[in-house]
């Protein structure tokens, strides 16, 4: 009898050791180049948090703005076999060997924001060329097609590159309004400092002469607006506009202290959400081609947020 009760505990362990392999949650591995930058983190979180809500286990990276760091990242979650990895703001060509690997190990990758890729299923992104001619053209009507400006640029990520040089094409078509300095930002891992010493130094090397200012992105702005009110600028003198918008950036566009006039909003957490959900599908082998992808990309829309429909956003 005790013989018999060995074996069956012995086969009920072997049964309850099996189920749980079966039932093992698969994981996804999110990496957010540099989570510092809202935008970054707002990605990242929200494909967290759906991945988590599904019952995924869940591994969060953040690369610091260090592509060293970056690479080897993604190095260790391809060797860890994860369901799918999700990258936010990333570097396809810097990364483009992670990636391959990535697909060669039959490990589906989502990027969001980063720029196209052959070895992911597709990058999650907005029209940047409509997007940073949305704001460049809010810019210009403020400025009535006239005046000085000073631009906050950052060339090391696709999306704020490209909203730059849409900027550079509509300045070329108004030569009534003069860009009298730019600061490119060009450290990712301490942007703050870099864009607060560039930009109050062409502040004070301008000082009075400024109608408005162009940031590529709303934690530029942050600066920025900050630098102007600790100088008693009123909104409005200069017109400050940026992108990516935000709960910060809807509360100092209502604020009449802040300069902060108009962004135009991304929608991020959507994008994380819909990027778990693409790996979700893929592990589950169903198709994307519900998704609405377009090439390599899925695109979302983007809205210019302003005092008049900033209200319906502030909660």
């Amino acid at each position: 009898m005790a013989a018999l009760l060995t074996r069956f505990a012995g086969a009920l362990l072997m049964c309850i050791g099996v189920s749980s392999l079966a039932w093992a949650a698969p994981t996804v591995t999110i990496i957010g180049f540099q989570m510092s930058s809202e935008t970054h983190a707002r990605v990242a979180n929200a494909a967290a948090d759906a991945a988590r809500a599904q019952g995924w286990d869940v591994q969060v990276l953040n690369s610091k703005g260090d592509m060293p760091t970056h690479i080897q990242q993604l190095q260790t979650a391809i060797l860890s076999k994860p369901a799918g990895i999700i990258v936010a703001m990333g570097k396809p060509l810097q990364a483009e060997e992670q990636f391959k690997a990535a697909q060669e190990a039959a490990i589906p990758v989502v990027t969001v924001m980063s720029g196209t890729s052959p070895f992911v299923l597709f990058d999650i992104a907005v029209n940047e060329y409509a997007a940073g001619a949305t704001a460049a053209l809010y810019l210009m009507d403020h400025l009535n097609y006239r005046g000085n400006i000073l631009t906050e640029r950052y060339e090391g990520n696709a999306g704020t590159r490209i909203r730059g040089k849409i900027l550079d094409v509509v300045l070329s078509e108004n030569p009534a309004v003069k860009e009298l300095g730019a600061n490119t930002m060009a450290r990712a891992s301490s942007w703050r400092n870099d864009v607060k010493a560039g930009m109050s130094a062409l502040l004070l090397k301008n000082q009075g002469q400024v109608d408005g200012i162009w940031a590529s992105f709303d934690g530029q702005a942050y600066i920025i607006d900050d630098l102007l009110q600790q100088e008693g600028a009123k909104k409005g003198h200069p017109v400050l506009v940026s992108i990516d918008g935000g709960p910060e950036t809807y509360r100092r566009i209502a604020d009449p202290q802040s300069l902060m006039m108009a962004t135009v909003a991304i929608p991020f957490e959507k994008m994380g959400t819909t990027a778990f959900e693409a790996i979700a599908q893929t592990h589950a082998g169903k198709s994307l081609s519900d998704m609405g992808q377009q090439g390599p990309y899925l695109y979302m829309n983007a809205e210019l947020i302003d005092a008049n429909n900033v209200a319906q956003y502030l909660n």
